[in-house]
């Protein structure tokens, strides 16, 4: 939410655990989103492609955190970015199941 989305990764102590791609359904459509489990919550965002891409070399110029994974860099190289898609949710409430392939 645009009053805490802020301070949501502040903190210097929590630890990412395992982050990666993901295709979350949603009633009757597929959504591209990308997970980040931290140690304390699982925080989800879409991933979402700018339209303008860049052009040329400049693209190697772009400033990408280094302890993101390469998939994630490059796909922010390529003008793309993640957005929270709702409140990160505490893994103290968060429930697990498998469900069998469609």
């Amino acid at each position: 939410r645009e009053n805490s989305s802020e301070n949501i990764l502040s903190s210097a102590n929590r630890l990412l655990l395992h982050e990666g791609r993901l295709m979350l359904v949603e009633s009757t459509r597929l959504l591209d989103v990308y997970l980040f489990l931290f140690e304390d919550f699982l925080l989800i965002t879409k991933i979402k492609r700018n339209k303008k891409k860049y052009g040329g070399s400049d693209t190697g110029l772009i400033p990408v955190c280094p302890s993101l994974t390469p998939e994630l860099q490059s796909f922010i190289r390529e003008g793309g970015f993640c957005t929270v898609l709702d409140q990160p949710i505490p893994l103290d409430r968060l429930i697990l199941k498998n469900v069998e392939p469609v």
